[in-house]
């Protein structure tokens, strides 16, 4: 990047105005209105700075109504950006942030009071709690939907995922490499008996062909040495017309945040699942992006379904 870019890039925050509105938007979304009652600045003024960060990519804006809310785009910042709002973020203990944040109950209060609150996160409700909206509670409500017959959970961990499969599920068997973690599991899973714990290597299933009508590969592939083996194995043990529910992280640079895990893998790119999929013998939907997390580095997950003819 040349000099004139840099400088473009550094201008956005080399306002301090514009910095308090970004820390504000961080946290929640406002309008023109609340964003001038918190700081205490005029209208205009608000505008103005919403427009520059606008145009620089970095906030974007949702109607509800006659109201328009702001929300701070970190996703938009780039790796120099990011750097630098990080060390404006944590490193700040200035007097008038405090008093900023401060401020916030009192209209979010009077919001309450102006509006109910699906009006005030309409187009937007997924990212607000409400008594009962939580996404566990929605798995579980449509779960009943599904039936998956005979299930194979590779690299399960403690069993989170089988806690809500297996009640709708004829047989769920959860593999795992880690004894300690499988003795997690099964203590975590002892209530339902249609569910076996087992420490397996995903690379050798201990199972005959043809054996499950579903198999779950979620986040599995980041720990295989050889994940086209892994994927083979598992369409191996499918029975014909069965699916296999492959989910991983996309590929990415960020070993140093990765390395705690001890992911073998840097994620993987959509080709590359796909060609695994093919490579096994399965009938592939399109890989998709599912999700891109909100906070850094922002992990993207991809996720497909491959139909064993």
């Amino acid at each position: 990047m040349d000099l004139e870019g840099w400088s473009n890039r550094l201008k956005v925050f080399a306002d301090a105005t514009r910095v308090r509105l970004l820390v504000l938007l961080a946290r929640e979304e406002f309008t023109v209105a609340e964003l001038a009652a918190i700081t205490g600045l005029a209208q205009p003024r608000v505008s103005t700075h919403l427009a520059r960060l606008k145009e620089a990519g970095l906030v974007r804006d949702r109607r509800s109504g006659v109201s328009s809310y702001y929300r701070f785009e970190e996703d938009a910042l780039d790796a120099a950006q990011q750097s630098l709002w990080q060390a404006l973020r944590n490193g700040s203990d200035d007097p008038l942030l405090n008093q900023d944040a401060a401020r916030i109950p009192e209209v979010m209060a009077a919001r309450a009071n102006d509006q109910n609150w699906a009006d005030s996160v309409a187009g937007d409700m997924e990212r607000h709690y409400s008594p009962g909206r939580t996404w566990e509670a929605l798995a579980r409500s449509a779960l009943p939907l599904l039936e998956p017959g005979d299930v194979l959970d590779i690299a399960s961990g403690d069993g989170v995922l089988a806690e809500l499969l297996a009640p709708h599920a004829d047989r769920y068997i959860c593999l795992d490499a880690s004894a300690r973690v499988v003795n997690a599991a099964s203590e975590r899973l002892r209530t339902y008996p249609n569910v076996e714990v087992r420490e397996g290597d995903m690379h050798a299933l201990p199972f005959d062909d043809a054996s499950f009508d579903l198999v779950v590969l979620m986040h599995a592939l980041t720990y295989a040495a050889k994940p086209q083996q892994a994927v083979a194995e598992a369409a191996r043990v499918l029975r014909p017309g069965g699916r296999l529910l492959l989910s991983s992280l996309g590929k990415h640079a960020h070993a140093t945040a990765a390395q705690p895990f001890g992911h073998v893998n840097l994620g993987f790119t959509v080709k590359e699942l796909q060609k695994f999929i093919e490579k096994a013998g399965l009938h592939g939907d399109r890989a998709a992006s599912i999700t891109r997390e909100r906070r850094p580095p922002h992990f993207e997950v991809i996720s497909l379904i491959g139909t064993k003819p």
